[in-house]
């Protein structure tokens, strides 16, 4: 899975090949072909790495205030505002392999299954803050839709836009994740909390 990441991201979606992720993991493509039948299969199984992956992460925030959970799932949504050329590499392959969802089966129930998986996750997290009293009562599962798919579209045009966007002013297409961040949390995340709720990180 590793070496997948690695191949995507020096190659893009439309030139990787099964050779290419074989070299990357020191491996034969023989060998990759016996666990994988096709480069379509090994893709299925890396999106379903990478939704493990994140889970295992929110799973480590367990025991945090729901407030802490909730912007540590939105950080880890949101690309660093600093220059991340593999970032982006990787996030505009995967945008190719999205694309390709809607005419493939094998991609869109995968694709699926993880954009709901991590809506899921902060509908939960949202619940659990109305539970104990650190969130307002809203509903949850529109909620936590506005929050992914707030981010999800910056991402989207980031990785679209800003390899071919020289422009540095304030709002170009690089760094609208980290605008749409800021105005999460200024506009959303503020607001959840409840009016006499104790935040335990200031809003920036």
């Amino acid at each position: 899975m590793q070496a997948t990441y690695r191949a995507l991201c020096a190659e893009g979606y439309a030139d990787l090949t099964m050779q290419q992720i074989a070299d990357e993991a020191g491996k034969s493509k023989s060998l990759l072909h016996y666990h994988y039948g096709t480069k379509r299969e090994l893709l299925v199984s890396f999106l379903a790495y990478l939704l493990q992956r994140f889970e295992e992460k929110v799973d480590a925030t367990e025991g945090d205030a729901p407030d802490e959970r909730l912007r540590f799932l939105l950080d880890k949504m949101c690309p660093s505002a600093d220059g991340d050329d593999e970032y982006d590499r990787f996030g505009l392959a995967l945008t190719e392999l999205r694309v390709q969802a809607p005419h493939d089966e094998a991609y869109r129930e995968q694709v699926a299954r993880n954009e709901i998986a991590i809506r899921e996750r902060f509908a939960d997290i949202i619940r659990d803050g109305i539970d104990d009293g650190t969130f307002r009562a809203v509903d949850p599962e529109r909620t936590a839709s506005l929050l992914f798919a707030a981010l999800d579209g910056a991402r989207l045009q980031r990785v679209v836009v800003s390899p071919t966007n020289d422009d540095d002013s304030p709002g170009a297409a690089h760094d609208v994740p980290t605008d749409v961040r800021a105005a999460l949390e200024t506009f959303v995340v503020s607001d959840l909390l409840a009016d006499d709720g104790a935040t335990t990180e200031g809003a920036e």
